[in-house]
């Protein structure tokens, strides 16, 4: 063995870097490079960021207060089953009992009833023999028995003596070997500390018989391993472990990587933790576990989240204390809004951690989909409010249920229809794609771009945005004739396809998706879905896309109590999240639509579109749409065109027979004058009767 030494002559490098400085620069101070606390290598992946602030650390402060809170309380729930400290300490103090008596009690008692017997059977023989009329022969044979029983009673007293004896002495020494140290503990603690010293042994006494009598009688232990988040437990690495072993998400053998500790956000109203799955097992597999893994915690599938993280093996998992979205939604952000510029992002609600969901609908359109109830027209609302407000904004919209959503929108459109009529939607169409296309296409070409931005606008203020609403779709689809029908979907196609770039947002909605709820070539180029309340998986499908229902993005699980809310996704490829719209009722739509009437009047931008003609057909349309009958009786038709013309109005003086035959003679000769041939038929009444009257299919079949 050599070991190799380094002459005294060569150079010493380590030597050289430290006093380097000196020897060329005499009498100044060696330079010290500035630390940095950025983890450059990855070393500390685990450290959370909360440890390296002050607010952090009160937050966990807060975090930790509401642990010890949940911790006392599931303490005072087991107070009360036989797992409580005191049935412990009872159950302890009796097997103590137990133990010290021992089993020398079983020897007493048998042996205080043979002497019993022996007594009984002496009384009984010496009974016999102290009767006077007996033979000399029958009572000497009955003395002798008399004698052999008091002989055994005897015996069975000196035997009943011994056992008590015996049972005594071992008793009592167990009692002592029980005692001692008990009374060593307090003696002890009396001596070196006094009353304090005495307490705490007796502390620790209380503390040993519990540790004795942790055991209930049916031989069962006070576990945790049955804990759930919803018995108010707190979330752990076992916990995390058994939920997804018995969802049957990984085998019973193996195990979850925490990537981080299990920990109650700062708001303390949800567990959240980060893991990574076994080898071979994908995140789908975990995200489609939903109902098993909120069986596990003890929650509803509401409460719990996950999505995938930056790799396939990794998850993250969060899980609220309380059903999300279960309080009233707060007030609404454009209420207080004066203008909005919808080149920026704008909110379009809340998700499950209360964070503020903003997107950005430049060069973007939609889909909002769910059943009737759910909140679908107020989700659409937070982007035409938005819009309505930014005063620069061309809004053209169409409701194909010939419903009243858009109604407050009218006076601000460029174009609309609310009676859900197709020729009115091709109209609306045909004109996008002739004028609107046709005029940003040369505006970017003036501008030598491509596609219209926030830039052009903000020097030429012909360069704005466009909204284009086309609320379902299949009922304009079933109310026209196939070549109508094909040329509403070429045109929405290319002004969704093409119009994207020059600033034209179109949104699609509907309350019954499915394959014909928007046409699918057109559905596939929507980026934004949201998904309201389903009533089947394949329905939330068609509104997210294939797949994501299995994946653990079902809208059909959002109850009926969490209306306006949805399952979001901001673009293709985005995470879906859970997102509660903000909403405004009537009376708040009536005063953001006002300022945004007066905000279009001071810029000059109201529409200056000509009113079209009112057709006598328009006004029977407007009626039998407004029954929500599909149908109208001859009655309501009198009743809804006495608003509108004055020759319909009934006089003082007129029966009810001379009025309804006056007032037919007047529609019958309007219709004829517009050359409309529609006859009346039975239909039923709201009551439930049946009347004559006009069906909603007949009037748009005339037209």
């Amino acid at each position: 063995m050599s070991i190799e030494t380094t002459p005294s002559s060569s150079p010493d490098p380590e030597w050289e870097r430290i006093v380097g400085g000196f020897m060329n620069s005499p009498g100044a101070a060696p330079v010290e490079k500035p630390s940095t606390s950025v983890d450059l290598m990855g070393d500390t992946p685990l450290t959370p960021a909360w440890t390296k602030t002050r607010s952090g650390w009160k937050g966990r402060a807060d975090v930790g207060r509401a642990n010890t809170v949940r911790g006392f309380r599931k303490w005072l729930r087991r107070q009360g089953s036989e797992h409580g400290h005191a049935a412990q300490t009872w159950r302890g103090l009796v097997r103590i009992t137990l133990w010290v008596q021992g089993t020398e009690g079983a020897q007493v008692i048998a042996a205080r009833h043979e002497l019993q017997q022996t007594q009984q059977d002496y009384k009984a023989a010496k009974w016999a023999h102290d009767r006077r009329l007996i033979p000399g022969k029958e009572r000497d044979k009955r003395r002798r028995e008399m004698e052999a029983a008091f002989s055994e009673s005897a015996s069975a007293m000196k035997d009943y003596k011994a056992a008590q004896r015996e049972a005594r002495t071992r008793r009592a020494v167990r009692g002592a070997f029980a005692l001692a140290p008990i009374a060593g503990v307090e003696g002890a603690g009396l001596h070196l500390l006094g009353a304090p010293g005495g307490l705490a042994a007796t502390a620790a006494t209380l503390a040993a018989l519990a540790l004795i009598g942790r055991r209930t009688t049916a031989g069962e232990l006070y576990t945790d391993r049955d804990a759930k988040i919803g018995d108010g437990d707190r979330m752990t690495d076992d916990m995390v472990n058994r939920v997804y072993r018995d969802a049957r998400v990984i085998p019973a053998d193996d195990t979850l990587r925490l990537l981080t500790p299990c920990t109650l956000t700062a708001d303390g109203k949800a567990w959240q933790v980060v893991f990574q799955l076994p080898s071979g097992i994908p995140a789908k597999k975990a995200l489609g576990a939903r109902e098993g893994i909120a069986n596990g915690f003890g929650v509803s599938v509401q409460q719990v989240h996950q999505t995938r993280g930056n790799r396939e093996d990794t998850i993250h998992l969060r899980v609220s204390l309380k059903l999300p979205f279960s309080s009233k939604p707060t007030r609404g952000p454009l209420l207080d809004a004066e203008k909005v510029n919808l080149w920026k992002p704008i909110r379009m609600g809340v998700n499950l951690r209360g964070e503020e969901v903003f997107t950005s609908w430049v060069e973007r359109s939609g889909l909002f989909g769910g059943e009737p109830g759910s909140g679908k027209s107020a989700a659409a609302n937070d982007l035409l409010l938005a819009a309505a407000l930014d005063p620069t904004v061309r809004m053209y919209l169409a409701d194909g249920k010939a419903g009243a959503d858009i109604t407050p929108f009218e006076p601000i459109a460029t174009m609309y229809d609310t009676d859900g009529d197709p020729d009115r939607l091709l109209e609306i169409l045909q004109y996008m794609w002739d004028v609107e296309i046709k005029e940003r296409r040369a505006l970017a070409k003036e501008h030598g771009s491509r596609k219209l931005t926030e830039a052009m606008a903000a020097v030429d203020p012909r360069v704005c945005l466009a909204v284009l609403l086309v609320d379902e779709w299949s009922s304009y689809g079933a109310a026209a004739d196939q070549k109508t029908r094909q040329e509403m979907e070429r045109l929405l196609r290319l002004i969704v396809q093409q119009g994207r770039a020059l600033g034209i947002i179109s949104l699609a909605a509907t309350q019954k998706p499915d394959s014909d709820s928007v046409p699918t070539g057109i559905r596939d180029i929507l980026s934004i879905r949201w998904a309201m309340r389903c009533l089947t998986p394949q329905a939330s499908d068609t509104i997210l896309g294939q797949g994501y229902a299995s994946a653990g993005h079902n809208a059909q699980d959002i109850l009926k109590s969490q209306r306006g809310v949805g399952i979001y996704m901001d673009g293709e490829g985005a995470e879906p999240e859970l997102v509660r719209g903000d909403y405004y009722d009537d009376g708040e739509v009536a005063a953001i639509m006002g300022r945004a009437y007066e905000l279009r009047k001071a810029a000059g931008t109201l529409p200056a579109v000509a009113e079209p003609e009112v057709t006598i057909l328009d006004h029977l349309v407007k009626a039998a749409s407004s029954t929500g009958r599909g149908v109208v009786t001859r009655a309501e038709l009198f009743a809804h065109l006495a608003t509108v013309d004055a020759e319909y109005v009934r006089t003082a003086e007129e029966s009810d027979a001379a009025y309804n035959a006056r007032v037919g003679r007047l529609l019958a000769a309007a219709l004829d004058a517009e050359g409309v041939s529609v006859e009346p038929v039975k239909v039923p009444t709201a009551d439930g009767g049946r009347s004559m009257g006009y069906r909603l299919e007949d009037l748009h079949a005339a037209r």
